[in-house]
């Protein structure tokens, strides 16, 4: 079979969860207006606990309860496919210093660029942003190159 070596277990599995990404975007965005990128979640999420206005913005108020249950869908879907498919929470080797240093770096990726990969990569592209595409293309050769870089180095986790 074509491409078995970079699909062992199949294709259907990436293309049901691309179909399910797909539709739940298109439904948030059809339904409220509102492009479904996850640091746009955060951001109005932190209105319930910051008075910063940048974090209060009107349309994060009004939308914040749904954004919470959607999010909280992200975590707890990954969870319930963690332990009904893959027999148990995932885990990592990597040290925790690692992890931390990996999520500010992304955070201020995220800042930078002005959205998440997910409000790129998908509502983005799909919508064919400029600005998107642009950034995709900087995420995927800075993730290439690193990954490159960590493996020339022998990095372990």
């Amino acid at each position: 079979m074509i491409g078995a070596e970079l699909f062992p277990h199949g294709i259907a599995r990436y293309a049901i969860g691309g179909a399910l990404i797909g539709g739940g975007v298109a439904f948030i965005y059809l339904s409220t207006g509102i492009i479904a990128g996850a640091s746009t979640f955060l951001e109005s999420t932190l209105s319930y606990v910051s008075s910063v206005p940048r974090f209060n913005r009107g349309s994060y108020v009004a939308s914040r309860d749904w954004r919470v249950v959607f999010t909280l869908g992200i975590v707890l879907g990954a969870a319930v496919y963690a332990v009904g498919w893959q027999g148990g929470a995932w885990t990592t080797d990597v040290q925790w210093w690692r992890l931390l240093g990996g999520g500010i770096l992304v955070g201020v990726g995220t800042r930078l660029g002005k959205g998440c990969t997910s409000g790129h990569g998908v509502c983005g592209v799909g919508s064919m942003s400029r600005t998107s595409l642009v950034n995709v293309a900087t995420f995927m050769a800075i993730a290439i190159g690193t990954a490159q870089l960590v493996q020339a180095l022998g990095v372990t986790p």
